[in-house]
């Protein structure tokens, strides 16, 4: 069975996402595939909808073009780093993250030499300092196995609703980059209103990578620009949403007025929280994207030579989450809802990190990973603020 598992991995296209660039593909995290299959399995009963887990989980690295590149991420933002006492990861995706290195660093250093100097920096300090410091300062990091499993967090939140079908709801999606969106995505092919929200000052930064990334998370989505700091018109379209998703750390919107607590709640009405480390004491501070989140459930690759950990596919801990998510919701809503809802990229990371390992043996050829079929383009900017509008009135009055 485990040659068979790791053929499947290999014909999946994420064995060629995992390994040191110069040497085999890594086929050890085999048993993800199978796991995420199940999932997958469950949401098409669940949505009525066909869910391919390979295509989500090599799909962005196909429409990019990428490949392994061992402890530097496939999208190439994230670097897997030793510390005096074990591996963290670092991400510096953002502009603001590039611009706090040499306060982390206490040194200025040339833009070119970045992650050299942050190597040799860490090299002589325990992980966990490091991890401290580079948390103070807002930077997506994660201490290699640093995070448990964990079950979405789920409490009530206003009055459960009977629950007929997907094509009945109104899901308000707040959401950007990948995890939320795509759990956004797999409702509106359930046949659910999908209304994806941007800020016009700040709007989701997929927007200005891979065009046909956006397009596979978001087609299909009315796209509706607000403008965050004046909440009462987002505040409306959330009061007569279904289903709200965000990704947002807590307090970004609460402290805008415009949370769970803060909005008035139709019966049923579940709110699905998204983060990378959750939402308790000092871990709801904590910036988390798909590769070093994974890192921080432990969810790696390793390099034939035993010279350390490698990045195991491409964000995998995103589209991983983005499926259980969707799985989360499912199940609230057949609850009946009224509830919110907690996932975490780590904690889904860290469940499939204890799955057992798959040996390496004879695996035949490694395929590239295949793009997923776009039948149309997301919407631009704004473009169905017109018809928000419109939805938020109707519904407002009762007449839908």
């Amino acid at each position: 069975m485990s040659d068979e598992v790791a053929r499947d991995w290999s014909v999946s296209g994420l064995a060629a996402l995992t390994g040191m660039p110069d040497g085999p593909p890594d086929v050890s995290r085999a048993a993800v595939l199978t796991r995420a299959r199940a999932a997958a399995s469950e949401l098409t009963g669940h949505l009525g909808i066909d869910v391919d887990a390979a295509e989500l989980l090599a799909g962005r690295a196909a429409l990019s073009g990428l490949h392994r590149q061992g402890r530097t991420s496939a999208g190439g933002a994230t670097r897997l780093i030793a510390g005096r006492d074990g591996w963290f990861a670092l991400t510096l995706a953002r502009t603001d993250d590039v611009a706090a290195v040499p306060a982390l660093l206490e040194s200025e250093v040339p833009v070119d030499h970045l992650w050299s100097a942050i190597t040799e920096w860490a090299g002589r300090r325990q992980v966990a300092d490091v991890a401290e410091r580079a948390r103070l300062l807002g930077l997506p990091v994660g201490v290699l196995g640093e995070t448990a499993a964990a079950a979405p967090v789920v409490r009530r939140h206003g009055n459960p609703k009977p629950f007929w079908d997907y094509a009945g709801l109104l899901v308000v999606d707040l959401s950007s980059m990948w995890a939320g969106p795509l759990c956004g995505q797999l409702l509106a092919r359930a046949g659910a209103t999908v209304i994806k929200v941007e800020s016009p000052s700040r709007p989701d930064g997929t927007r200005q990578g891979e065009p046909r990334f956006f397009d596979w998370m978001n087609a299909g989505k009315l796209c509706y620009a607000v403008d965050f700091g004046q909440p009462d018109e987002l505040r409306q379209l959330l009061s007569v949403a279904d289903v709200v998703i965000e990704s947002s750390r807590p307090d970004a919107l609460v402290n805008r007025g415009l949370g769970p607590d803060d909005v008035p709640a139709r019966d049923g009405r579940v709110w699905l929280r998204i983060t990378g480390h959750g939402t308790a004491g000092a871990h709801a501070h904590w910036v988390g994207f798909g590769d070093d989140a994974a890192v921080s459930g432990g969810l790696v690759g390793s390099d034939p030579a035993g010279s350390g950990p490698v990045f195991c596919g491409d964000a995998i801990a995103d589209p991983l989450t983005g499926m259980h998510a969707a799985l989360a919701l499912a199940a609230s809503l057949h609850r009946g809802g009224g509830e919110v809802v907690e996932v975490a990229l780590a904690a889904v990371a860290a469940e499939y990190a204890a799955l057992p390992l798959t040996a390496g043996g004879s695996v035949g050829p490694v395929a590239g990973p295949v793009a997923p079929v776009l039948s149309s383009r997301a919407g631009e900017l704004g473009a169905d603020n017109a018809r928000v509008r419109d939805i938020v009135r109707e519904r407002d009055s009762g007449t839908c």
